[in-house]
């Protein structure tokens, strides 16, 4: 009964959509266009459609779907981008590529997002000094929409960029709007282990501006002008692979049933698991994706190490807040420091999470758990 069950069961989807897959696939190959392809476009019809939204730009990561908003806005030197510290490092690492600062703020101890009290106040401690407030990216971390009701008002209160960084949160929603339709502009990630995955690295812009949507597609194309050899502005080479995106488009046809499935599994590990673990917290009005089922749990590492011995998989998402990472020490955080990004990054376990966990599988994991924190 010990048998090792993946953390993510990648294969289980593609058992299902096999041979939709093969066959979109086989089409590219045989057309030949693996750059900006047909199927290129189509996936951001598709994009733009679902979330709702009027442009959808498809790029190679999401960190480049990071990266190339910062870029349209003219973002740079002496400039501030605030960011929680509790996330992934690509969200950070955009705004210092660009050569801005990002500057650090707290999380919400039930949430995980960013917390809009420590951001008012981070914003507010930069007044008259060297940097210049200009941006904000908020997380949707582990596939819940961050509190847009509070986050977007600072931001149009301070005259602020918001970048709604939804790599971990593309297909949530919040009062029935997707995630893709906050900010002036959003980012998603196409990782293989998100929600809505490639077989490789892909991601994609979303913005209801003509005018940035146009200056985005220059932008990931070596900042082309009217042909491939006028190059009108500093670009990157930021393009969606054709396969990946006809592999997206097979994808996105079963994307809503697999969110239902995905919230079904979070609403019983949460319903099983309320009295041995601090569990997840949705606001109000709010639809996770669930890219991670995340529970807080004080002994978490003694739980997670009994669990592995049952042959359960866990993840620590994530152990070190980026401003305690040796490349970001240097970037400011916010007055009085981030307690509740510390204590997490010690409390954080994160368990199996993916559309095809079983009830049997789901049984065991529950079980594990439970009996491991008692």
């Amino acid at each position: 009964m010990n048998d090792p069950i993946p953390f993510i069961d990648l294969q289980a989807q593609r058992r299902r959509i096999e041979t939709q897959i093969d066959s979109a696939i086989a089409r590219v190959l045989a057309h030949g266009s693996y750059i900006l392809g047909p199927e290129v476009a189509e996936l951001e019809r598709l994009l733009a459609e679902f979330a709702g939204v009027k442009h959808a730009i498809t790029c190679s990561s999401g960190t480049d779907a990071l990266l190339l908003p910062l870029m349209a806005w003219g973002i740079g030197p002496g400039d501030a981008v605030f960011v929680p510290a509790f996330t992934f490092v690509a969200t950070a690492e955009a705004v210092a590529l660009v050569g801005a600062t990002p500057v650090f703020v707290d999380v919400l101890a039930d949430t995980f997002n960013m917390d809009p009290a420590s951001l008012e106040k981070a914003i507010e401690a930069l007044a008259g000094g060297e940097l210049r407030p200009k941006a904000i990216i908020p997380v949707d971390l582990f596939g819940q929409p961050a509190d847009y009701d509070r986050i977007i008002p600072i931001a149009e209160r301070f005259g602020l960029k918001l970048l709604a960084d939804t790599a971990q949160g593309f297909g949530a929603s919040l009062h029935g709007k997707r995630t893709g339709g906050f900010g002036h502009m959003a980012a998603a990630s196409f990782f293989p282990a998100k929600p809505l995955g490639c077989y490789g690295d892909g991601g994609a812009v979303f913005t209801n501006s003509d005018d940035e949507a146009e200056l985005l597609r220059s932008l990931l194309n070596h900042g082309q002008g009217r042909d491939r050899y006028q190059n009108v502005r500093i670009g990157i080479n930021g393009r969606l692979d054709t396969l990946q995106a006809a592999i997206l488009i097979e994808k996105l046809k079963i994307f809503d049933d697999e969110i239902e499935a995905r919230g079904r599994i979070a609403e019983r590990y949460s319903r099983s698991l309320g009295e041995v673990a601090r569990v997840p917290i949705l606001i109000p009005g709010a639809r996770s994706v669930w890219a991670q089922y995340t529970l807080r749990i004080p002994h978490r590492d003694a739980v997670a190490a009994r669990l592995r011995d049952r042959g359960i998989p866990t993840a620590i998402y994530y152990p070190i807040p980026l401003n305690r990472q040796e490349g970001y020490r240097h970037f400011p955080t916010v007055p009085g420091g981030l307690p509740v990004s510390d204590d997490l990054a010690q409390e954080v376990v994160s368990l199996p999470m993916h559309p095809y966990l079983q009830s049997p599988i789901q049984d065991r994991i529950i079980n594990a758990v439970s009996e491991a924190s008692s």
